[in-house]
């Protein structure tokens, strides 16, 4: 569904991609997001996305598929524990997601050692969503996992925030 305050302009907005980028999205759900950010680093770069479920990864594999874009690269995986090593993204995002996450920490922790230095993390939250994480909240455990506050976009009720990996 068309997202009011958490839009993809907004997103294209705070992660800044560019072309060849290899960009990680966590939690795909149904690739609102993934089709659009796949054509901003299009043509050499790749977007990896990862979900701890197979079907939301087949269905946003087969979207991008039907449409032709071929660099949508889909793994299985526990946020919490990214099968990546060290220093592999220019950037990566998620919307939407952290609040369904057990240990969040965690996976803040996980995201800044899968960026390289001075990449760029996006997180979207908005309303209705009954897990929504408040951007102080937000912001006091992405400082916390050594990632650096940047700017944010919206208002209480849905955002954008932007860490930086030192």
């Amino acid at each position: 569904l068309p997202r009011l305050l958490v839009t993809w302009s907004r997103l294209h907005k705070m992660l800044q991609p560019v072309a060849g980028q290899r960009v990680l999205e966590i939690g795909p759900g149904t690739g609102y997001y993934s089709l659009h950010t796949a054509d901003w680093i299009s043509p050499s770069g790749d977007l990896e996305i990862l979900d701890i479920e197979r079907r939301m990864l087949d269905h946003t594999v087969g979207k991008a598929n039907q449409l032709g874009i071929d660099n949508v690269i889909a793994t299985q995986g526990d946020a919490r524990e990214l099968p990546y090593p060290d220093s592999s993204f220019d950037a990566a995002y998620l919307v939407a997601t952290l609040g369904e996450i057990p240990e969040r920490e965690r996976v803040l922790k996980e995201l800044h050692r899968v960026l390289k230095p001075g990449a760029r993390l996006v997180v979207g939250e908005g309303q209705p969503d009954p897990h929504m994480v408040g951007i102080e909240d937000l912001r006091r455990l992405a400082q916390a996992e050594g990632l650096a506050f940047e700017n944010r976009v919206g208002n209480p009720f849905g955002y954008f925030g932007s860490f930086t990996a030192p």
